[in-house]
């Protein structure tokens, strides 16, 4: 009895041994922004057991018998089976893919909560323009003035940003607007997306982000582009108004087991657009995308994107001359507007998995960038003769590059992640010009002409604290930058130049609270910044930095599984406000400003193939040192409000529409010229099957009377004897179809 009982001591030995021996760890992470994923479920042992992840996405198993498949899944997420045929097959890294989610699928308390909900309405409406694009940013607002070759004029948290001053704009991490701008201060020009290549877009209102930069005052948005196609695709398109546009995407390389993929995309588009003046816009663009693991620690990706722009501009043309007929509704002016733009970017993201709770991110970029724009703001204000037209050029290379460490702590009631990043950007502008020309052709006055370098140093650190049903997260960042001109135009009194620099610390400090599942409470706090244009902040010497306080308040509210609503009221004060000046085609300072609001999005899903969301905005912004009744801050918008209804039915087949609205805005400070609101409705219809598929966009569905973009501006037209102010404005677009057919491969 003795000795079986030694051998049976022995064999338990053995096996627990056996069993050490075994006994692995792996850890789950995003397959897009390789962060950790946690609770995630991990099945093994054919299904008889059972693990989760640890909140640096960490998991610890041992098979008992192989062959065995582990299945890994989470919320939202591919799920992942994992057959294991012996011990060399463990894996270091899991990674799990985004899936088309439903509403249902949300989870409030998660990190990625705003991408979860953008990922949602993203696949239930197909994007074909920057323009959609940007319409799928909640509470994002956007207007066109030239017929889509300029950039998109933003609308956001009673800001009209202009083409970006106050919204900060990036793709994959690399910033899109483009600081002392020939046209416009934070000029952010998003033409070089293709639109069928983003995956996600991640999006933040406030100036409440360690990590995010300059003009991030009223938010921040990011489009995130895939790592890899699904499958290749071809598509055209056809439509009114002589529209035309070809797009190709196509898997070069796709191999799982070496965790290796590459794609390339292009696409080109063309329109005469609905005026009189063909706008003769023509836009090619090339995207290309290298992604690899080198091996279990190491990430390589590489990607470069490239686009040339021209048209002919559909302008702003001048209220009383259309009302009188002196043009039509579709006519110019001055027919001569327009230009040419282009853009070349190339980057490399390098990511370093030092253990399972702890990595490293580096990111480089270089854009080479050129734009030459003629506009006609006044007519015949300035020069009876040949007329206002002015020309804009700018030129430059910009460098920039972003070295970020994340850092997970497991502690005995919660968990810390602690995010920190240096970097710098730098802007060579080798050409700044302004200049008042006739036809574009003749050469009448430079009033600008500079060269200029402007150069960004910042650092940040943040911590997430989750303890029970609190998250807090602090965070501090520190930019400095150094302004240097040469203005070409006054060399005797600048021989070498001027320079000027600034330094601004913008602290954070959030919290939010779970009170269960279903309620999460929301308070956000911080100070945030743009920059000046260098051709204000060295004359001026102040205000190089110009800064925001703002607070938010608000809700993430799950009732039913089918319903999310987020009700939000914020306040936010800036030191330096800028307002549009047409006549001159600058920015000029303006004082303080103060600015509140709420906010309201819904997001409601009652059937599995029925999806309606809508987000509503209203905000009151005025002047803080100017007397009640001339405090209006021109062109900020007061109510906003963008939604949709998309049903799928039957296999593959889908109807959506969309609107959107924008109320009437106080045009001057006295509010004694007001813009034209308006409600302008688009439906698409669309078939996707397994290897093609179709779809109909239909714009303007009422074909309704509107006014995109509206100014109030002084103008002097040939025969007039002296200056009015009043509305000028582009039509915006008629009744028009687009239809095109794509085939996958």
């Amino acid at each position: 009895m003795y000795k079986i009982q030694i051998v049976f001591l022995f064999l338990m030995m053995s096996k627990m041994a056996l069993a050490q021996k075994k006994e692995s760890q792996s850890f789950i992470k995003d397959t897009d922004n390789k962060f950790p994923i946690e609770n995630a479920q991990i099945v093994y042992n054919h299904g008889d057991s059972h693990t989760h992840s640890g909140s640096d996405g960490l998991f610890k198993y041992h098979i008992e018998s192989f062959p065995d498949t582990l299945t890994i899944s989470y919320k939202g997420y591919d799920e992942v089976k994992w057959i294991v045929n012996n011990e060399k097959e463990y894996k270091n890294v899991i990674f799990l893919q985004h899936k088309p989610i439903q509403i249902s699928e949300v989870v409030i308390n998660n990190n990625n909560f705003l991408k979860a909900v953008t990922k949602v309405d993203l696949n239930k409406f197909p994007v074909n323009s920057a323009q959609d694009l940007l319409r799928k940013v909640p509470g994002l607002f956007i207007a066109q003035h030239a017929g889509g070759g300029k950039a998109e004029q933003l609308f956001l948290r009673g800001f009209d940003a202009d083409h970006g001053t106050d919204v900060s704009v990036n793709v994959d991490g690399m910033p899109v607007n483009i600081v002392s701008h020939a046209h416009g201060q934070g000029y952010s020009d998003l033409h070089f997306v293709i639109p069928e290549t983003v995956n996600n877009i991640d999006f933040g209102k406030g100036a409440y982000y360690a990590d995010r930069d300059d003009f991030c005052t009223a938010g921040y948005v990011d489009f995130q582009t895939y790592t890899r196609l699904k499958n290749s695709m071809i598509k055209l398109e056809a439509g009114s108004f002589n529209t035309k546009r070809m797009l190709g995407m196509f898997n070069i390389i796709d191999d799982p087991e070496q965790r290796e993929n590459f794609y390339v995309a292009t696409e080109y588009n063309y329109t005469d657009g609905p005026f009189d003046v063909k706008q003769n816009f023509s836009r090619l663009n090339i995207f290309a995308k290298y992604n690899q693991w080198l091996n279990d620690n190491d990430y390589l990706n590489v990607q470069f994107s490239t686009f040339n722009s021209s048209w002919n501009a559909s302008g702003q043309n001048p209220e009383r001359a259309i009302n009188e007929g002196i043009i039509d509704r579709w006519g110019s002016i001055d027919p001569t507007e327009g230009g040419s733009t282009s853009r070349t970017n190339v980057q490399v993201n390098f990511k370093h998995i030092i253990s399972p709770s702890e990595h490293i991110e580096a990111m480089g970029w270089y854009s080479k960038y050129n734009f030459n724009l003629y506009s006609d703001f006044t007519f015949y204000l300035n020069d009876p003769v040949y007329g206002d037209e002015i020309q804009q050029k700018d030129g430059r290379n910009i460098y920039g590059t972003e070295l970020k460490h994340i850092k997970n702590f497991v502690l005995p009631n919660g968990s810390v992640k602690v995010i920190s990043g240096i970097g710098f950007r730098n802007d060579d502008i080798g050409t700044l010009q302004l200049n008042y020309v006739y036809h574009r052709d003749l050469l009448l006055d430079k009033k600008m002409d500079a060269t200029g370098v402007e150069t960004n140093l910042h650092a940040y650190s943040g911590l997430i604290w989750k303890t029970g049903k609190w998250i807090v997260n602090p965070g501090l960042r520190l930019d400095y930058f150094i302004f240097n001109m040469h203005d070409l135009l006054n060399q005797e009194q600048m021989p070498v130049g001027q320079s000027s620099n600034g330094t601004r610390l913008s602290p954070k400090l959030n919290f939010s609270y779970a009170a269960n599942d279903k309620v999460m409470w929301l308070l956000k706090t911080g100070m945030g910044f743009h920059s000046n244009d260098l051709r204000v902040a060295i004359p001026e010497k102040e205000n190089t930095l110009p800064y925001s306080i703002g607070a938010d308040f608000g809700a993430r509210l799950h009732p039913f599984k089918t319903l999310i609503i987020t009700p939000t009221i914020w306040y936010l004060f800036l030191q330096q406000e800028f307002v549009y000046v047409g006549d001159d085609a600058v920015v000029e300072p303006s004082g303080k400003s103060r600015r509140y609001g709420v906010g309201l999005g819904i997001r409601f899903q009652p059937l599995q193939n029925l999806y309606l969301n809508a987000d509503i905005n209203y905000s009151h912004a005025r002047f803080i040192n100017e007397p009640q009744g001339a405090d209006y801050v021109p062109l900020a918008p007061v109510l906003t409000s963008t939604g949709s209804v998309n049903w799928d039915f039957l296999q593959g087949f889908s109807v959506g529409l969309q609107y959107r609205y924008l109320g009437g805005r106080p045009a001057v400070e006295d509010n004694s010229i007001k813009t034209t609101a308006y409600f302008v409705n688009d439906l698409i219809l669309s078939y996707n099957g397994v290897k093609w598929g179709t779809n109909l966009q239909v714009n303007n569905l009422l074909n309704v009377k509107w006014n995109e973009a509206q100014f109030a501006t002084e103008t002097q037209l040939k025969n007039e004897v002296a200056p009015v102010t009043d509305i000028t404005y582009t039509p915006g677009v008629p009744f028009g179809i687009k239809m095109g057919v794509f085939y996958k491969f």
